[in-house]
């Protein structure tokens, strides 16, 4: 496979809690944990878990919006945590963002040409005039009027607004769009329609995705890989063929379990994780989802698993699998 647009090696981000100027922090909230993943040109790579196992940390760490406890971010090769100024503001417009929530990513105050012509402003030397063009035919693209430049975001349905959330996100043509839960806040009928504009945008812009998400449905359309996330770490990564087929971490099998089908003619008992998710200030020993596996044997209690490669770019953390060479 090519070179990786994106390469996230070991990265770390840990959130003290109390603490001042001249205390130190009472403890430490375990966001991210060592997390590892490449994104190639072109891809949608997904991150899929439970509401607080770091997901949407990390795609604010990858657009440099806070910085990490440790470890490395390439853009191309380029070490994106090495910028500084006037460097990193000019590597931001290979990056964007679509937000989860449509309300709240757009500002009432702006009309639609404003927010849209706001990145150009920052990122480009067209004049209004051709900023105004360029806004134009975005908002056709993704499916709204030129004739909403005018309004304001209020006007606008939820579905709609993310449509001018996404038409921000590409004025510049980036390479890379952090999409964070971007259908959750979405009716059904809605999300279908945007994932659609998604995957026609990525192939009409050359885009690639990291797309965060908690809905292992709409990943499974979207994503060409998966990484499933728990407390902060990756469990299991892999091809989304090999989680229809059989995925391996007890927590993967899990949550697919838990997915309804879409046939009402097709019955099968919902499992769903059992507990609570541990508290990530003070995780379990071994491995961080022992409590609340089925399957866990002794090891899982006293170590905690390595992701582990188990053959055509399949991923896992899991004293299960324990066979090959660690990622």
């Amino acid at each position: 496979m090519s070179e990786a647009l994106l390469s996230v090696e070991d990265l770390v981000k840990h959130f003290p809690l109390g603490g001042g100027i001249f205390r130190r922090p009472r403890a430490w909230v375990r966001a991210v944990d060592g997390v590892s993943f490449q994104i190639h040109q072109g891809e949608t790579f997904g991150l899929v878990g439970e509401s607080g196992c770091g997901k949407t940390t990390i795609g604010r760490l990858v657009l440099r919006l806070m910085e990490p406890t440790s470890g490395r971010i390439f853009f191309r090769g380029q070490d994106l945590l090495a910028l500084r100024g006037e460097e990193l503001r000019r590597m931001r417009r290979h990056i964007q963002i679509i937000f989860q929530d449509p309300y709240a990513s757009l500002d009432p105050r702006m009309k639609v040409e404003r927010i849209i012509t706001e990145p150009l402003r920052a990122f480009s030397h067209l004049g209004s005039r051709d900023r105004r063009k360029r806004a134009a035919e975005l908002l056709e693209r993704v499916g709204l009027q030129p004739g909403d430049l005018e309004k304001y975001p209020h006007e606008f349905s939820g579905g709609q607004r993310q449509r001018i959330g996404i038409a921000r996100a590409l004025a510049v043509r980036p390479e890379l769009v952090v999409a964070d839960e971007p259908v959750s806040a979405l009716d059904v009928s809605i999300q279908a329609q945007v994932i659609n504009l998604l995957q026609d945008l990525q192939e009409e812009f050359g885009l690639s995705y990291l797309f965060i998400s908690h809905d292992l449905s709409v990943v499974d359309h979207l994503c060409d890989r998966i990484a499933v996330m728990y407390l902060g770490r990756i469990v299991e990564l892999a091809p989304k063929e090999f989680f229809r087929e059989g995925p391996k971490h007890p927590y993967t099998r899990t949550l697919l379990e838990s997915v309804p089908l879409p046939d009402p003619h097709r019955r099968r008992p919902l499992r769903f994780p059992e507990g609570e998710v541990p508290n990530p200030i003070q995780p379990p020993s071994g491995c961080a989802f022992h409590p609340r596996c089925p399957q866990a044997v002794e090891p899982c209690r006293r170590h905690r698993p390595s992701l582990v490669h188990i053959g055509s770019g399949h991923y896992v953390a899991c004293w299960l699998n324990q066979e090959d060479d660690v990622l």
